[in-house]
């Protein structure tokens, strides 16, 4: 039995490879995204917005960046817990993106077990329902 589903949005693959690895050696089920319209389609198809778990999503992107995407996920899922992962490490932004509901901010390269220990917090703590 899997743990549930996680959507990595990240528009490069390499990092999306490594992420999707290291999640799935741990039994969740990882969907993939390179942008965040990639993410939003993939979120409306099938049954994702109910059984997304958590989204991990990178800042910079093309078309839609992640600040876009993660204004949103958070109108259209606001239940999902977001966590952002970032190879440009900006306090005000972190701080911004924190207010506005974002769960936690990770810089790349992330370590492994830091990874998973706040995928696994988040996903443990569950959906979270704002009134």
């Amino acid at each position: 039995m899997g743990k549930g589903k996680i959507l990595v949005v990240d528009d490069e693959n390499d990092v999306r490879d490594v992420i999707k690895l290291q999640l799935e050696q741990k039994g969740f089920n990882v969907l993939e995204a390179v942008d965040g319209e990639n993410a939003i389609n993939t979120l409306k198809s099938g049954d994702n917005l109910v059984n997304v778990g958590l989204i991990l999503c990178d800042i910079r992107m093309p078309k839609v960046n992640g600040v876009e995407a993660i204004e949103f996920l958070k109108k259209e899922a606001p239940g999902i817990p977001i966590v952002v992962i970032t190879g440009y490490p900006d306090t005000e932004l972190a701080i911004g993106l924190m207010k506005k509901g974002v769960k936690d901010y990770l810089v790349k390269p992330v370590e492994k077990e830091k990874l998973l220990s706040v995928v696994e917090e988040q996903i443990s703590a569950g959906k979270t329902i704002d009134f």
